[in-house]
């Protein structure tokens, strides 16, 4: 998405920063509403409230401001989000003491269905609530309700910021593991690259122990003595393409997991983050599956007998790699269904009771 601002070169913006802004708007829309309504009012409290939330939306909107520096928006990322949904949520909640009633009868469907969706069924609040509600349409809503209601719904917000907390701590728990197991990748496939026959990925097929016999390494096929070890022909690209076939089998686990990755309005890329640590797994699972096969610890497979036969099981062992990273991946769509069963349900799109019975 892009956004032109007057005077100012476009730059991207992201989806999240586009609907804290478009609540923002539309929060502050009612504000000024009410505040029109109860120009005349002796009420410091409704003033008060009013000021407050004024303040609460544009804190909102300066951090739904894109950084122009690409590493402070890198780096600022989570703490913008956290930053604008908190003051938007106080907002909505300092919003349920000011409404006029014909409002607040609107908003009560909203706030029940974030309150069951986040809170436990014997949780205190969402009893209260329960309770105050089973009477509220034999009376006019006091005040008293409309404690309850802001009690439940910012109950219902904390409750919502822990469960995002935790699909943002295991996001940055995936991408870390990400970054260690590359690094250790990198480091050993420069140690291989210079050291070839220290851990040699090459094969001579038992079926030609006399005579001329053919060398398979992944790089190619070498014809070769019947006294010449594999070693003699390992090179430095042999370790390179195996984590290529390794990253092939990686990439179409990848393909065939997005049938089950759930979409999601949580701006913190947990699917992705998952997905991204199948790549150097792929590659370091092939890799460790053909030293596995070369010092016969699989039974029933102790020498491939083609170049083809050697890169067709670094691709198995790269996908091989799904045995692992599966738990990861159910445990992020656990995380984000938990996180995500409520959505983002609009508060003022409820119909409103009819008081005139």
């Amino acid at each position: 998405m892009i956004v032109v601002v007057e005077g100012e070169r476009e730059s991207p913006v992201s989806t999240w920063r586009e609907r804290v802004r478009t609540r923002a708007n539309y929060l502050q829309a009612q504000a000024d509403r009410i505040a029109a309504a109860r120009r005349n009012t002796d009420d410091d409290g409704v003033v008060s409230s009013i000021e407050s939330i004024r303040g609460f939306l544009e804190d909102a909107r300066k951090a739904a401001e894109e950084p122009r520096n690409p590493i402070a928006r890198v780096m600022r990322h989570s703490a913008e989000i956290e930053r604008a949904w908190t003051n938007i949520h106080a907002a909505e909640v300092l919003m349920l003491g000011i409404v006029p009633e014909e409002d607040l009868a609107g908003r009560v469907g909203g706030v029940v269905a974030r309150a069951r969706s986040h809170l436990a069924p014997d949780d205190p609040r969402l009893t209260q609530l329960l309770m105050y509600l089973e009477t509220a349409p034999l009376r006019r809503l006091t005040s008293v309700d409309r404690s309850v209601l802001a009690s439940a719904l910012e109950a219902a917000y904390q409750v919502e910021g822990a469960e995002i907390a935790r699909v943002r701590s295991l996001r940055n728990i995936l991408w870390a593991t990400t970054l260690f197991v590359f690094v250790g990748l990198a480091v050993f496939t420069a140690y291989m690259w210079k050291n070839p026959s220290s851990l040699s990925l090459c094969f001579k097929p038992s079926g030609a122990a006399f005579g001329d016999s053919v060398i398979v390494c992944p790089s190619g096929e070498y014809p070769s003595s019947a006294k010449e070890m594999p070693a003699g022909k390992a090179a430095p690209q042999d370790v390179v393409a195996v984590e290529i076939a390794g990253l092939a089998g990686a990439a179409l686990t990848v393909v065939v997991s997005l049938r089950q990755i759930p979409g999601t309005n949580i701006p913190y890329g947990l699917s992705l983050a998952a997905a991204v640590l199948k790549f150097p797994t792929g590659a370091l699972t092939a890799v460790l599956g053909i030293l596995l096969v070369r010092g016969g610890f699989i039974p029933g497979l102790s020498d491939l007998d083609s170049r083809a036969q050697l890169l067709a099981w670094a691709v198995a062992f790269g996908i091989s790699q799904h045995l692992v990273t599966r738990l990861v991946d159910q445990r992020a769509q656990k995380t984000l269904a938990v996180a995500g069963k409520a959505g983002d349900p609009d508060l003022e799109f409820v119909p409103a009771r009819d008081d005139s019975r």
